[in-house]
């Protein structure tokens, strides 16, 4: 495997953890508060910077560290980044690793989809060493930059690089609209994007591996989605199931069978 991985020794707080304890307030956490001071910031995709939040916030949930006060608005304890790196520490005692891409650096360069080095980029490169693995990366961003701009999704102006705005979402939803073409030649079924807030029900047929991240494919017999997977349905293959999303964050229901709907 050629990907990239991150390692963080234990007792570390998470980046993610500090952002949303940092901006909670009086033990409250909202999405729509974390856009609002987005949309005062430059250089970020604000829907896809909200959901690696509320991802994390929905793998704090399931461990009983915060509680989903309804969408969009969660409850957050005081301390947040105790009981975070308490619970990161009983998942990998000798430091934590996670997976940041499948694809290498090279394999990014042009890459059809929303890829590590597209974050990077929109993190302005920071803590990148300039010898090793991080030269290597410092390189990739240029060439990652070349390719943006033959897209139209970057312009140089001088020594600054402006991107698309919602660069992340553009991508992802680029190669989704491909790989969706793709499977709809296949197998005959027809592709149904699912917008914000519906609900899909289906067969979880399969995994599809996108540079963008990887993703559920549910087939109702005939239409089918491509939804954002999640480890919850590592042993679901072949199950009927639901879900519906916001952003990339998705609610799963198991055994019950629904088609489309908003």
């Amino acid at each position: 495997m050629n990907g990239i991985v991150e390692v963080s020794p234990p007792g570390q707080s998470r980046v993610v953890d500090r952002a949303i304890s940092s901006l909670s307030r009086e033990g409250i956490y909202r999405v729509a508060d974390h856009l609002a001071q987005l949309s005062r910031e430059t250089g970020n995709d604000l829907q896809a910077t909200a959901d690696v939040h509320v991802r994390r916030l929905e793998a704090l949930r399931r461990v009983g560290i915060v509680e989903r006060v309804e969408e969009g608005i969660w409850r957050v304890p005081a301390d947040l980044l105790q009981r975070a790196r308490d619970q990161d520490a009983r998942a990998a005692i000798n430091g934590r690793m996670e997976l940041r891409s499948h694809l290498s650096v090279g394999e990014q360069l042009r890459a059809d989809g929303a890829t590590w080095l597209d974050r990077q980029l929109l993190a302005g490169g920071d803590g990148l060493a300039s010898k090793g693995f991080g030269a290597e990366v410092r390189e990739g961003l240029r060439s990652r930059v070349d390719f943006l701009v033959e897209q139209g999704l970057a312009e140089r102006r001088g020594q600054r690089i402006d991107f698309a705005r919602n660069l992340l979402s553009t991508l992802r939803a680029r190669e989704l609209v491909a790989r969706a073409a793709a499977i709809q030649c296949e197998t005959g079924l027809i592709h149904y994007q699912l917008h914000d807030g519906e609900r899909m029900g289906g067969i979880y047929r399969r995994s599809v591996q996108l540079a963008s991240g990887r993703f559920a494919m549910l087939d109702d017999g005939r239409s089918f989605s491509l939804v954002p997977w999640r480890p919850v349905l590592a042993t679901r293959l072949g199950q009927q199931i639901a879900a519906i999303v916001r952003g990339s964050s998705v609610n799963w229901e198991f055994g019950r069978s629904h088609g489309p709907s908003i």
